[in-house]
């Protein structure tokens, strides 16, 4: 469950960063601010089960890397195929970091253990 709860921060994150970039009014303001919210709240959920330096690093890295996605297929930004390659080693790391984490016991978290 706790990575499903990282996938969910990874993916309101594309949300929060194309408003940063295109809120205009108050109301898409708020709306930015709400998905920022909601987005760390999963993180924090996440960390209740997983190292908190693995949760960070596949948010970020699967973060940028389907903001990246995002910018080259809706706002038509500029494809090449080298940012296709660090793509790729930014999945490949994602995953390789994701088989190679247990999710903690509530045991262990609670006698801050792993």
């Amino acid at each position: 469950m706790a990575w499903s709860y990282v996938a969910l921060a990874a993916v309101v994150e594309i949300f929060w960063v194309v408003g940063l970039r295109y809120s205009e009014t108050f109301l898409h303001w708020i709306g930015t601010g709400g998905a920022i919210i909601f987005s760390f709240y999963f993180i924090i959920k996440a960390c209740e089960k997983l190292p908190s330096g693995t949760v960070y690093a596949v948010f970020t890295g699967s973060g940028a890397a389907a903001i990246l996605l995002v910018d080259i297929f809706v706002f038509h930004a500029d494809f090449t195929w080298i940012t296709l390659s660090f793509i790729c080693l930014i999945v490949i790391g994602v995953v390789g970091i994701k088989l190679t984490t247990d999710e903690q016991s509530d045991e262990a978290n609670q006698e801050g253990g792993s």
